[in-house]
């Protein structure tokens, strides 16, 4: 993220057996601590967890955590000094940088052989992936993506046929608003012209982005509270009339797994997606920090963030690219994205609330 965006000396460097950084040292120390949990948003950390288990003779359990909850858990452990998350992997960065790193109860560490690896803009605080979410379409009833601009989900043909997460569940969503209004509200704007033929009346709203979210809200999208129902709405087979959607990436392993048919809207103007980031950070009050930086060096590896890369989760680790049989294409995509801007963070965190009160405002069932 961005360097200097925030300064964190939170955890004293001497809490580390003999300050130790490399692997070798890092491993002497961590045989001497107890076993370590990783909160994560995705199950794949229960897998991830087993295998830097195994590479190292530790015990270290991955734990499935949203990131709401994350949050509150950190915090609370925190509070009553009874750590359990040694490892928290969270995909909401805003909070990260607002409450858990200002409240001293996480650290981030990057490990000093990964220093002129990792861009700058992902080291202060440290994040390990680049994730997205993609607007998907049936393959099984569309020939390609039935929508080529994000304004026609505005309109009636879309109304009551798009699934959508709750924005008032998941802190990215709110977060995109706002990201789009502070860095691409232009491209809004262009974008109702070029499927419109005129500018944009605001009609008294501040943004382009806020006349959009109003009038997507008001259009009746199917709201869901996981990325598991999305996908199904979407992609699974038989259906005569499926839902278009917003989901994550990873979903499309459902195709494999599920026989599902989601395909990937590659062209949808302005963006077929946009760009979050994970970070990756220690509980200050960890009792095995050893273990705890062990385990960051090794998702910062290849062999360590191969489980989540294969689902379409791009590593800040630029030498870590995604497989050729990546099952949602988004390699093909990544310069379309809408790329999450980590300079108005905390700006995002800000605004939260305030368009999550405009999308309850504005929704209709």
């Amino acid at each position: 993220m961005a360097a200097g965006l925030l300064t964190v000396s939170l955890f004293a460097m001497q809490s580390y057996a003999d300050d130790a950084s490399s692997v070798n040292e890092l491993l002497k120390a961590a045989k001497a601590e107890a076993p370590i949990n990783i909160y994560d948003s995705t199950g794949k950390i229960v897998e991830m967890a087993k295998n830097f288990s195994k590479k190292y003779g530790l015990k270290a359990t991955g734990i499935k955590v949203s990131a709401s909850s994350q949050l509150e858990m950190i915090v609370r452990e925190g509070q009553a000094k009874n750590v359990q998350g040694d490892v928290v992997l969270i995909t909401d960065a805003p909070a990260g940088l607002a409450q858990l790193l200002p409240g001293g109860y996480v650290m981030s560490w990057l490990p000093p052989d990964m220093k002129d690896k990792i861009p700058a803009k992902f080291q202060d605080p440290l994040a390990i992936t680049t994730n997205a979410s993609v607007w998907a379409y049936n393959t099984e009833v569309y020939d390609s993506c039935p929508v080529k601009n994000i304004w026609e989900l505005t309109d009636p043909k879309w109304k009551n046929k798009v699934a959508f997460y709750d924005p008032l569940s998941k802190g990215t969503y709110p977060d995109w608003f706002n990201q789009t209004a502070t860095h691409f509200d232009d491209a809004m704007k262009d974008a109702y012209k070029a499927e419109y033929g005129k500018d944009i009346d605001l009609g008294g709203e501040k943004s382009a982005t806020a006349a959009w979210v109003k009038a997507f809200a008001q259009n009746s999208p199917l709201l869901a509270d996981t990325d598991d129902a999305i996908s199904e709405a979407v992609g699974a087979p038989g259906q005569k009339e499926p839902f278009f959607g917003l989901l994550s990436s990873a979903k499309f392993r459902d195709n494999a797994d599920k026989g599902f048919k989601l395909g990937l809207c590659a062209d949808m103007g302005p963006w077929p997606g946009w760009t979050y980031v994970k970070l990756g950070l220690i509980a200050t009050g960890t009792k095995s920090p050893n273990t705890a930086k062990l385990f960051i060096h090794y998702i910062l590896t290849e062999e360590g963030i191969a489980p989540q890369v294969i689902d379409g989760k791009l590593p800040t680790n630029p030498d870590i690219k995604l497989p050729a049989d990546e099952p949602s294409g988004i390699g093909k995509v990544l310069d379309k994205l809408e790329q999450y801007d980590a300079s108005t963070a905390l700006n995002d965190w800000d605004a939260r609330q305030d368009w999550q009160d405009f999308w309850r405002v504005n929704y209709q069932k």
